[in-house]
């Protein structure tokens, strides 16, 4: 207790100033007419007040002015505090304790309580609460975030694509979310922690959630993985087809958390795209790559005694379809006959697309490997047959190579280069046919390849040469045209035959841009010869299929400066075989520029005659195969006679191609052909030699006086 100095103390008033001194809060006592009664040291400290500043019977308006003075209680005034304080006081006559806050200048936080005592007043304690609060708004803080982390952590879980699940080492249930739950149509009642795995797995098998299986087995291997310790990942079905992905991953102390995963739309779409990697887009036969695939099995996996084939198909005219009619027309081509060869194979045949116009077939047991000369046949004999789309009418033709193991190979990449071997003998063999393949065969598509390449080369170099064979009329004892014919020296092989070179040429395409050259060159020799005589230059099929020839002949006319009737262009009869329409079409706008059509190695088709009703030649030339006996076999001067009969009735100039004796000539002459051409006038020469030729009439009389 705090006396004034001077006054006497008592033991008993020395005793209660110890007493309040040793309380460890501030303690005061106001009288009912609110004076100072008591207080103690804790309570000047709190309240910052001097020990001076405070006596006996000091008012409560004193020193709450004093107080706020000294700057507790910031937010309100001396009069406000002080009558709310009294007023509060005045309440609170029951004996009832009281709490309040107050706020100190050393921004401290007080609990003031204070309990009316009947006769003696006020008894008040002023405690200093500012780190309890803290701790427990700390507390309260903590709670609240932990709660926040706990509804976060709940929806994340409960949001997740994926089925979660803990199991303890007891195999119980530790926690669960809705969408594990969903995924096997477990009840609340099942999702409920202290759950038995065996009272959830029970319910999947006897809810037809889960594929059949052993029970005991089945729950022998999850406590396995429950108690395992190690992480594990496998896949399970379920009866609807669903397939899911569980991914254990162990706990320390035991127990497992599993992630659940529906991996089935996953699985369709990882088989998807192995298709799209190993199928062809197109027709959805096997690529190249996976029909390697099953050949090298093949290889591996024989029978003893039993016999395997490859077929290496190529469909012989493919390009013509898809450059006069489009690709649409192409595509359509190529998925019938897809179709056609998965026909023929049958179950015991692989049918692939191997790229552009070339198929694979393997057939496996064979007894005899004439079995697959039988397909083979059947294949040409099926890819022959036409196609029709629409109104269009497309017909293409097939050739196979046959390889055919163990015998012609023990690994795949041998059957498909010995199946190739036999391809290329087959195409070379006039196409639309098969061929086995043969020992030796290496050799001659490496030549096959070496021209190939050296064409290319020749091209880029300009080495392919023209020379010229003239025509000479009989009725004037003169030349009156020349043949344009291609000629190229191999820098290793040499002089190579235009029967050898320009069937590759076709095949590979390069007979277009070679043409346009042979157009070319021909045209500007041609144009600087005597006005009167023409050139003739010859035309492959396969630049009739693009639909640019028109355009590529009047553009060497045009730069060449040469007369467009000066020009004849020869085709043979198997032009008029394919897409016949289109072809007629491109010959009379050919024949609209002022050029003369002539129709090359007439007699030897399958209808020449037709053809000849087809379109209005304005030359035939009759095959040198109906010379060679001629002057000696009266049958053949008879055939030749009727063709030159016809020629002239149906206003047409003849030609004799390949008149070498003056025998022939005489006959050739006395039948009343207009043309001749052969060796026993000249061979083919060079441009410049033909013009001196022409010159100097080297044509002598005698060659052609009978």
């Amino acid at each position: 207790m705090q006396e004034e100095l001077g006054s006497p103390r008592t033991g008993e008033a020395l005793l209660l100033d110890a007493a309040l001194q040793a309380i460890p809060f501030g303690f005061c006592v106001w009288s009912p007419d609110f004076s100072l009664v008591l207080w103690n040291q804790h309570y000047l400290d709190i309240y910052g007040f001097p020990g001076t500043a405070i006596r006996r019977g000091m008012s409560l308006y004193e020193l709450v002015a004093l107080s706020c003075k000294l700057g507790n209680h910031p937010d309100t005034s001396v009069e406000d505090f002080y009558e709310a304080y009294t007023a509060e006081l005045l309440s609170n006559r029951s004996g009832a304790r009281m709490v309040n806050l107050e706020l100190t200048a050393a921004q401290r936080t007080l609990e003031t309580a204070h309990i009316y005592a009947p006769g003696l007043g006020w008894v008040v304690t002023h405690e200093d609460v500012t780190d309890e609060l803290a701790r427990s708004d700390m507390m309260a803080e903590r709670k609240h975030e932990l709660e926040r982390q706990y509804a976060l952590l709940d929806a994340a879980i409960n949001n997740m694509s994926q089925g979660l699940s803990m199991f303890d080492a007891k195999c119980r249930l530790v926690a669960c979310n809705r969408v594990y739950a969903q995924m096997y149509g477990l009840p609340e009642e099942l999702t409920r922690p202290e759950t038995e795995f065996a009272a959830i797995l029970d319910h999947r098998l006897a809810s037809n959630r889960h594929a059949p299986v052993d029970r005991e087995q089945y729950f022998r291997e999850r406590m396995a993985i429950l108690t395992g310790g190690k992480y594990v990942r496998e896949v399970v079905k379920m009866t609807d087809g669903t397939y899911l992905s569980l991914r254990h991953q162990p706990l320390d102390g035991g127990g497992v958390v599993t992630t659940h995963e529906d991996i089935t739309e996953q699985l369709a779409a990882e088989a998807r795209m192995r298709h799209i990697a190993t199928h062809d887009a197109l027709t959805d036969l096997p690529n190249r790559a996976l029909f390697r695939e099953h050949l090298e099995a093949t290889c591996q996996n024989t029978e003893a005694g039993r016999h395997f084939a490859l077929l290496a198909i190529n469909l012989d005219n493919f390009r013509a379809i898809n450059d006069s009619n489009g690709h649409a027309m192409g595509d359509h081509v190529l998925r019938t006959i897809a179709q056609r060869l998965v026909d023929l194979a049958g179950s015991k045949g692989r049918v692939a697309r191997l790229g552009g116009d070339e198929f694979g077939i393997i057939l496996t047991g064979l007894k005899d490997p004439r079995q697959a000369a039988d397909t083979a046949s059947a294949i040409v004999a099926s890819v022959a047959e036409p196609i029709i789309d629409g109104i269009l009418r497309q017909q293409v033709t097939a050739s196979v190579g046959i390889a055919v193991g163990p015998a012609d190979g023990h690994s795949a990449d041998t059957m498909m280069n010995n199946a190739d071997l036999a391809l290329a003998r087959a195409k070379s063999e006039g196409r639309s046919t098969y061929h086995f393949f043969e020992a030796g065969m290496d050799a001659a598509l490496q030549r096959r390849r070496a021209i190939e390449t050296g064409l290319r080369a020749a091209l880029e170099t300009d080495a392919l040469e023209l020379v010229f064979q003239p025509l000479v009329g009989l009725d004037c004892n003169k030349i009156v045209a020349a043949e344009a014919l291609l000629r190229w020296t191999h820098p290793e092989f040499g002089p190579i035959s235009p029967v050898e070179f320009i069937p590759i040429a076709e095949e590979s395409g390069l007979i277009r841009p070679i043409g346009v050259r042979v157009l070319e060159k021909a045209a500007k020799a041609a144009a600087n010869w005597p006005a009167e005589i023409a050139v003739a230059v010859n035309l492959s099929s396969v630049q009739f299929a693009r639909g640019d020839l028109v355009a590529q002949v009047a553009e060497a006319l045009k730069c060449s400066g040469l007369e467009s009737w000066r020009l004849e262009l020869e085709i043979t009869e198997s032009l008029l075989l394919e897409d016949s329409a289109a072809n007629l079409d491109t010959l009379h706008k050919l024949r609209d520029l002022g050029i003369r059509i002539a129709m090359d190695d007439f007699g030897t088709g399958y209808s020449a005659l037709s053809y000849l009703r087809a379109f209005p030649f304005d030359k035939i030339k009759i095959d040198r195969a109906f010379m060679s006996d001629i002057a000696t076999k009266s049958d053949s001067r008879a055939i030749v006679k009727a063709m030159i009969g016809l020629g002239t009735s149906l206003g047409m100039t003849t030609v004799a191609e390949g008149v070498e004796t003056i025998e022939q000539l005489e006959v050739i002459r006395a039948e009343g052909c207009a043309q001749v051409q052969g060796y026993y006038f000249s061979p083919p020469v060079s441009a410049e030699a033909f013009a001196q030729m022409v010159a100097s009439e080297t044509i002598k009389a005698e060659k052609t006086a009978c």
